[in-house]
């Protein structure tokens, strides 16, 4: 049986160190640290096997939250499967700036519009406990992974399978949250690293990236309490032309919101009707 250096030593010719012992942590079901101090121990056949097959998935460029199962987000670990987009760093931008909107320890009626993993919807739910969540997806696979994470982390939301708003029953929010497909067909990024592997649906629109959020701005005043908020991620470059549609379409106070490395990737604001 190999030992746990010989497994590493192998897969670091494919793989990065930290990767190596990423995936033969999660095989072991132990952390980085037990394997330097255990650099000798042998490892059973079965798991030297499935570590092996794994890191050639992995230098075959799958993800490695979908190879483990697990992504951080917002300081949590959520269940990841190939039926939801990966959660992003960039994206836990969004509930800090839903945080401030509703105030700490305050109470909302918040909306998280195509949940994938549910990581923003739990998120906000578990940072805001006296609000109501309620999570939408049109993938009923997608769902099923929200669904575990909110058990998994402790908290209730109301899910829901519907087309964005189409399937929603009658009611008012007071925030909107949305990360919709924003990447244009045919955009190279499409077909190169990790997004080779994500649900294309939740990638792009399979048109110029923002037909998505041409619908959310449209139909989210209708689901609009007075004073409520829509806050939309979109594209690293599209800020300019979401700011303009949010006022051409009759929102006001229209804010926006650069991520860590200054690039505006969030947009919202309230509309007339609700003000």
């Amino acid at each position: 049986m190999p030992s746990v250096a010989e497994l590493l030593a192998e897969a670091r010719q494919s793989l990065p160190a930290a990767e190596a012992r990423l995936l033969l942590g999660h095989v072991l079901d132990c952390p980085a640290v037990w394997l330097a101090s255990h650099s000798d121990d042998t490892v059973a056949a079965e798991r030297a096997a499935e570590f092996s097959a794994l890191a050639g998935r992995r230098a075959a460029g799958e993800p490695m939250a979908y190879l483990t199962g697990k992504r951080e987000f917002y300081g949590r670990k959520f269940t990841v499967t190939p039926a939801v987009l990966i959660p992003r760093p960039e994206t836990e931008l969004l509930v800090d700036i839903a945080l401030q909107k509703v105030g700490a320890g305050g109470t909302a009626n918040i909306l998280d519009l195509g949940t994938g993993s549910g990581c923003l919807a739990v998120s906000l739910a578990l940072e805001l406990p006296a609000s109501r969540v309620t999570a939408v997806d049109v993938s009923p696979a997608a769902l099923a992974v929200a669904r575990g994470n909110a058990e998994q982390l402790g908290t209730r939301i109301d899910f829901v399978t519907s087309d964005w708003f189409a399937g929603l029953p009658a009611q008012l929010f007071d925030l909107i949250v949305a990360n919709p497909p924003y990447v244009a067909a045919g955009d190279p990024h499409l077909s190169s690293g990790d997004l080779r592997f994500e649900p294309a649906g939740a990638l792009t629109d399979h048109a110029d990236g923002l037909a998505a959020i041409h619908r959310i701005v449209a139909e989210a005043p209708s689901w609009l309490a007075e004073g409520g908020w829509l806050l939309l991620e979109h594209g690293y470059d599209q800020a300019a032309v979401v700011w303009q549609l949010l006022v051409e379409s009759g929102y006001i106070a229209v804010e926006q919101w650069p991520d860590l490395a200054g690039i505006v990737r969030v947009s919202g604001g309230h509309h007339a009707k609700a003000c």
